[in-house]
């Protein structure tokens, strides 16, 4: 046995073979979002871990060359170097990445902002096309609207003369003054005397001659002038009338027409408008109470929030409620009715309320639109009786000038005031002092002047006025004496 143990003793032992570090791989794009996750103390606790192992492994075996572990010691700094390189350019790379991220999100948010305010314009435009469209359909309805009726042409007199003239009609010229007159009469003569004399020469030796006529020469010239401008006045007056009328009768005729083209024009309106109610919905008045709802929909209201809570659509909450309310009891179903009830009654009571309040607006109205109806009245009244007036002020006046015109020539005037007579005198010498005045300035500073003056001044201008009156009386007296003496005469 012995022997055996020599004879092994001699045989080399092997080599026990030394566990390299396994070289670190480079790491995947999953494994560098946990790396980057992951802070320093980690890394370092690692590195511990495997040198922990290496000394290990060295004690178990004792017979590694010196060459290995050097190797082993140099190592591990080298790789940890490459892998916080690694990690930084990780970082780097995830820091662009939530840059770029947060690029892309604000640009999203810019789009969807633009996309909003393109969407609010394209319904403003939609609206604005409706509204043109209704526009445009309440134009070609008011092409459609064709009156009925005549429309009057009456000419006026100034259209007419217009048109004589322009086809060379003569009309009524100006009579031309007795001088002319002569003029025409004695121009052959002195055209003999004076063959060479021009137009300027021989009306320059007219115009002397005429100088030297006697009024008896000049007077039948005269008296054809007054002659032919009576008949042109006359013409003239009745011209004028004529248009005057003219111009009444056109705007009468107008006044006519227009009233008769708005009559026909508003029945028009009322017309379209009543086709356009029957095809539109009446709107709803805001005011008015809304009906209340059945039990089966109390109930499903209060379903509602819980099915849409689990996504379900609209059309299958409303399913499931229908199913849930057919397979319910009627002790299940009492609470439900018993509000729906609760909810009529109010609405009944809210709905007598509203028609109890529309009833009084509609009363307001009728009476604002009697009170309305009353002061129209009242205006129209205003205008007539102002109408009445004017017609008979005019009345007056005509009769007082009727009387006037009848009235006897030998009959005395009224004598003047003292004011009058002061005027009369003032009115001289302030035309001279200020010769552009006015004529109611004059008569404003002849008032101011009156009022200034004292009585003493005042009393040699009422003396005058009562002699004035005491011999206006006298002559009264003597024509009435003598107006009573004729007039017993014609009765006898």
């Amino acid at each position: 046995m012995a022997d055996t143990a020599m004879a092994v003793d001699p045989v080399p032992a092997k080599k026990g073979r030394t566990r390299k570090a396994l070289k670190q791989k480079n790491p995947s794009p999953n494994e560098a979002n946990i790396l980057a996750s992951q802070t320093s103390p980690t890394i370092i606790a690692t590195l511990e871990d495997s040198a922990g192992k290496e000394n290990h492994e060295s004690l178990s075996h004792p017979k590694k060359t010196k060459a290995a572990s050097k190797k082993a010691k140099q190592q591990p700094p080298k790789q940890s170097q490459s892998f916080e390189k690694e990690l930084e350019e990780m970082q780097e790379k995830l820091q662009k990445l939530r840059l770029e991220k947060e690029q892309t999100e604000d640009l999203l948010k810019a789009r969807d902002e633009t996309l909003k305010l393109k969407e609010e314009e394209i319904e403003k435009q939609g609206r604005e096309q409706e509204k043109l469209q209704m526009e445009l359909k309440k134009l070609q309805k008011m092409k459609e609207f064709k009156p009925t009726m005549i429309f009057p042409m009456v000419q006026h007199k100034d259209q007419e003369n217009k048109e004589k003239k322009k086809k060379g009609c003569s009309q009524m010229k100006r009579p031309s003054p007795p001088y002319i007159l002569w003029c025409k009469d004695q121009w052959n003569e002195a055209k003999k005397a004076n063959p060479n004399a021009e137009f300027k020469d021989i009306s320059i030796i007219l115009g002397a001659k005429w100088k030297t006529v006697n009024a008896e020469e000049k007077k039948p010239y005269e008296e054809k002038y007054q002659s032919e401008k009576e008949a042109y006045l006359k013409v003239i007056g009745n011209e004028k009338r004529e248009n005057e009328a003219m111009k009444l009768l056109e705007e009468e005729q107008k006044q006519r027409t227009a009233m008769e083209l708005l009559d026909q024009y508003l029945q028009f309106k009322q017309e379209a408008e009543e086709t356009d109610n029957k095809k539109k919905k009446k709107e709803k008045d805001p005011l008015k109470p809304k009906q209340p709802m059945s039990a089966f929909f109390v109930f499903a209201s209060e379903r509602r929030g819980a099915l849409l809570a689990e996504n379900k659509s609209v059309l299958e909450v409303a399913k499931i409620a229908g199913e849930e309310w057919k397979n319910m009891t009627e002790k299940q179903r009492r609470p439900y009715e018993q509000r729906a009830k609760q909810n009529k009654e109010k609405y009944v009571e809210e709905m007598e309320a509203y028609n109890q309040k529309k009833d009084e607006e509609a009363e307001n109205i009728k009476k604002e639109e009697e009170e309305l109806m009353k002061i129209h009245k009242q205006e129209a009244m205003q205008l007539l009786r102002k109408k009445e007036k004017t017609d008979n002020i005019i009345k007056k006046t005509k009769e007082k000038k009727k009387k006037k015109k009848n009235a006897d020539p030998n009959k005395p005037k009224k004598p003047a005031s003292s004011f009058l007579l002061f005027s009369k005198e003032i009115r001289k010498n302030t035309m001279e002092e200020k010769p552009g005045i006015n004529n109611s300035a004059l008569n404003a500073l002849i008032s101011v002047k009156w009022k200034e003056m004292s009585e003493v001044e005042k009393q040699k201008w009422n003396v005058r006025a009562a002699e004035a009156m005491e011999a206006y009386k006298k002559q009264l007296e003597e024509y009435n004496k003598s107006a009573a003496a004729a007039a017993m005469k014609e009765t006898n």
